[in-house]
């Protein structure tokens, strides 16, 4: 249903079952699935393509142009994934020509005044809780928490099942399976809650708790520490993931509360 006082343009493709409340604006370059919601005020511009079962709460802005002085007016997309929900005043940046496109995936809870800039690539069950802003170009993997406030340098990544404390900086990425706080960001411990509440096994989540002991409490360089955990360590999928996630990082990966 198309609220009359609504501003949709007729190009616009608009799935079964999706509402669109009264004064919110709709671009001709948009595609939004079936049974979603988008409240009073709300505003998606050209190049969103919207899944199912979204909700856009008032206020939210997605797919708005960069706010990159690089862009130059090129066609690009932003993607928001089934069952996710934009709440008040949320900002989402649709991509430059570095990857054409901003995604969100499917899940996710993108709370009040949180910003995703262009070419984020946000993925599934991920919360970035209010307040929360990520600069271009950056990557947050699947099941992340973001506390309120939090504000993420461009180029940074951050590991799957991670859970950032409130008003952190991250200037460094984050790799997988960690609670992280303090300023500078710093490693405190594994996100254990969160990794029962997932369906992890006890016996997964001792060899995580061992993993990052090794690499941060126990005093070794970042090397000899790797070196340790690929000697010590029984080969496992998650130890496998911290391994790559931390070899392959480019700004390096947050340090430990003792450094």
């Amino acid at each position: 249903m198309i609220h009359p006082l609504a501003l949709v343009h007729p190009d616009a493709q608009i799935g079964d079952g999706t509402e669109i409340s009264a004064f919110s604006t709709i671009a001709a370059d948009v595609v939004i699935g079936q049974n979603c919601w988008v409240g009073p005020n709300a505003t998606i511009m050209d190049g969103a393509r919207v899944g199912d079962r979204v909700r856009v709460f008032p206020g939210a802005v997605v797919s708005a142009v960069p706010q990159d002085l690089k862009y130059k007016g090129e066609p690009t997309l932003t993607f928001i994934g089934h069952d996710t929900t934009i709440r008040e005043c949320a900002t989402i940046n649709r991509g430059t020509s570095d990857r054409q496109e901003t995604r969100v995936g499917a899940h996710c809870l993108l709370m009040a005044y949180s910003h995703v800039a262009h070419d984020c690539l946000v993925g599934d069950h991920v919360i970035l809780a209010n307040l929360a802003t990520l600069a271009g170009h950056i990557r947050i993997h699947d099941w992340a928490i973001l506390e309120g406030m939090v504000a993420v340098q461009q180029f940074i990544t951050v590991g799957e099942h991670t859970f950032i404390g409130g008003g952190s900086l991250v200037r460094k990425d984050v790799p997988p399976y960690v609670k992280c706080a303090k300023e500078p960001l710093s490693f405190a411990g594994v996100n254990v809650i969160g990794l029962r509440r997932r369906g992890f096994s006890e016996e997964s989540i001792r060899q995580i708790e061992d993993i990052y002991r090794l690499i941060y409490v126990r005093g070794h360089n970042m090397s000899k520490a790797l070196e340790l955990v690929e000697q010590e360590s029984t080969p496992s999928e998650e130890r496998d993931r911290i391994l790559q996630f931390i070899k392959s990082s480019q700004p390096g990966v947050i340090k430990g509360m003792l450094e």
